[in-house]
């Protein structure tokens, strides 16, 4: 059942055995785990079924010492949570998103990497991986290179630290509505839109939730009494939820240690320079690393370090993706025609005007077909991490010169890189926040030692030159994060160096989870939603078992 929560009384008190507070990927995924069961379920949503610009305003934030995007246009308060910002298409007129698990070594104590190391080893997490494809409609629990290969497309010949494994592709259906049918339907389920949780409200020596003040825009409020309360809200708010509930524990909940907040982690998007190749016959061998269906699987092949690479080499993880390259006359029609389109009304392009058509008809040869693909399949012209499609392009080695590289790199866990709250306040009269972000010596370092391993290994396979261009001795910075928010409530079986324990209960309070990337100790480089899904699914198994249902 779904309710707008404004249009409950006010004060209203709720009652019921689980709250889960959040409606993206993993409070849905709860939901649908706890769908079903003989207790009852809220689900309390900030946004309602559509975008609304006043609710999304409560996402405004501050960024200080990085490039990051604004942090409103990094979330989204609307039922799916940030799965409506999706935008990947992946075939079929099916708009999806990239997904992977984490590697073996993410979840290892490295001595190379600070504060690295989960309560427990990725074979534990691999059940749940399992239901996690079903659930995200994925194709067989395989990322091997060699069970999505075939004869016409097989893995580039590299033979010592370098190795091609595979990304799979899910729509984002499957949240923004698939699973609002299904939660609709479960008796036992009530859904709150509109609903944003103010306050965690404690017993007098803050180990037990009593209760939750929600509000409304409208300005109505109501409480909800719950015997388990889960938050599962991103890696930005949880933390948020939990610094603003002060009145008992003053720091926040959970933050006896002063850990909420900390070790916030995204992953950036850097340039891993060109690949240049011997033999243009490359670009008819290396349609595993464009997007394309297998069995009707959306995949996409990349490349990584081998984990003895990794280990032998103490480096972080990192992935890389190939696009080709247009020619060059090709890519500056595509700019031009890109910078008309933008800037009719700039009076200095209109200065330019010639110089643009100039180009485009230079590039009609390209400009053509990359018109078509972006207005008949909404497809960037040129190489960009939505791009897709270009191994079915006729005479590519006429069209491209080479291969862009793009690296989505893991970043080191920094108790510096932090959200803490600000003065200015939002609509419902909660403090915002302000992230604190900053690239660490040892990112820097790891990125620049895995392009130079990358480097070599081109030219010992015969592939080719990689010519790779730096900022000085910094790696070139696309985007300093994909808006994978992780880490700031992060899990340990010890309160003096997690928040989380290996259940996600937060230490110290005994009927409070957190089901979010924010418990993520380390991030490898892998989009974070098959993990959050996996860990909602052992969450939803925990509470369960609590609550003596098999």
């Amino acid at each position: 059942m779904l309710i707008d929560a404004r249009k409950l009384p006010q004060d209203e008190t709720l009652e019921t055995e689980v709250c889960i507070v959040g409606a993206g990927p993993a409070g849905i995924t709860l939901a649908r785990e706890l769908a079903r069961t003989d207790f009852r379920v809220i689900l309390l949503e900030t946004g309602g079924l559509n975008f609304d610009r006043n609710t999304q305003s409560l996402t405004l934030g501050e960024s200080v010492n990085n490039h990051f995007e604004t942090l409103e246009s990094q979330r989204c308060f609307q039922f799916g949570g940030t799965a409506n910002f999706w935008k990947i298409r992946i075939g079929n007129n099916v708009i999806g998103v990239r997904y992977a698990p984490l590697d073996k070594i993410d979840f290892e104590k490295r001595d190379w990497l600070p504060y690295s190391g989960w309560p427990f080893d990725k074979s534990h997490l691999d059940p749940f991986y399992k239901r996690a494809h079903q659930l995200c409609q994925l194709g067989n629990f395989s990322y091997d290179a060699q069970d999505w290969e075939e004869a016409q497309t097989p893995s580039l010949p590299f033979s010592g630290n370098v190795t091609t494994n595979m990304f799979q592709f899910g729509p984002r259906a499957v949240f923004t509505h698939d699973s609002r049918e299904v939660i609709q339907q479960a008796r036992n389920i009530t859904t709150y839109l509109n609903a944003s949780l103010v306050e965690i409200e404690t017993d007098e020596t803050a180990t037990n939730v009593t209760r939750l003040r929600v509000a409304c825009l409208s300005g109505k409020e109501f409480w909800v009494r719950a015997k388990f309360t889960i938050l599962a809200t991103g890696g930005i708010e949880a933390a948020r939820l939990l610094l603003l509930s002060n009145k008992v524990q003053t720091t926040g909940l959970g933050n006896q240690n002063d850990l909420v907040g900390r070790f916030f982690m995204d992953h950036s998007l850097v340039d891993g320079g060109k690949l240049i190749p011997n033999n243009p016959e490359i670009f008819h061998k290396t349609a595993l690393y464009d997007l394309r269906r297998v069995n009707n699987i959306p995949v996409m092949g990349k490349l990584t370090l081998t984990e003895e690479c990794m280990h032998n080499q103490q480096l972080l993880n990192i992935s890389t993706l190939m696009f080709p390259i247009p020619k060059l006359h090709q890519l500056k029609a595509a700019n031009s025609l890109k910078t008309l389109l933008l800037s009719i009304h700039n009076p200095q392009v209109r200065q330019d005007i010639l110089k643009h058509l100039k180009n485009i008809v230079f590039g009609l040869d390209y400009i053509l077909p990359a018109a078509y693909g972006a207005i008949i399949k909404q497809e960037p012209f040129v190489p960009s991490l939505a791009w897709s499609g270009w191994s079915y392009i006729p005479d590519k080695e006429r069209r491209f010169t080479g291969f862009t590289l793009l690296q989505i790199a893991e970043q080191v866990p920094d108790p510096d890189n932090r959200i803490t709250l600000t003065g200015d306040r939002d609509r419902l009269g909660r403090q915002r926040v302000k992230l604190h972000w900053r690239w660490n010596e040892i990112d820097i370092e790891h990125i620049n030692r895995t392009q130079d391993i990358l480097q070599q290994e081109i030219a010992l396979a015969g592939i080719g030159e990689l010519q790779i261009e730096r900022n000085g001795n910094l790696p070139k910075l696309i985007h300093p994060g994909l808006h994978h928010h992780m880490g700031t409530t992060r899990m340990h079986d010890d309160p003096k160096q997690g928040v989380v324990d290996r259940n996600c209960q937060v230490h110290g309070i005994s009927n409070l989870f957190i089901a979010s990337s924010s418990v993520f100790p380390t991030g490898g480089f892998a989009n974070p939603t098959l993990t959050i899904v996996a860990l909602a699914m052992r969450l939803a198994d925990h509470i369960k078992n609590i609550m003596g249902v098999n």
